[in-house]
């Protein structure tokens, strides 16, 4: 099984959503796995489990936080994906603006 120590920012979006679903509540001490990395520094993690990988995700002040408004922020992105770059009013007014230059040039 392969095994990969990642920054939870760096999680796409099918494994934030395992890690929220793996800790809902938040994660407790029984849930932290310290280690020491290759530079001798200590690295507290939780970890979540694929069928094919054990991932160790690092735990930072920001990362309760995170687990706290996941819902929120995931709402968040999908409303800004979906608004359209320009609304109604805004593109008629851009047509009407380019006719009126439009029609100022035939009138010369």
């Amino acid at each position: 099984m392969l095994r990969k120590l990642v920054d939870y920012q760096k999680l796409d979006h099918q494994l934030a959503a395992l890690l929220i679903e793996t800790y809902p509540n938040g994660y407790g001490d029984d849930d932290i796995i310290i280690f020491k990395n290759l530079k001798g520094e200590i690295v507290e993690a939780v970890e979540i489990r694929t069928s094919d990988t054990i991932y160790l995700v690092k735990i930072s002040k920001s990362l309760s936080n995170f687990i706290a408004n996941f819902e929120e922020n995931m709402e968040k992105e999908l409303e800004d994906k979906e608004s359209p770059i320009l609304d109604e009013s805004e593109h008629q007014d851009f047509e009407l603006e380019n006719s009126s230059e439009n029609d100022a040039e035939e009138l010369d």
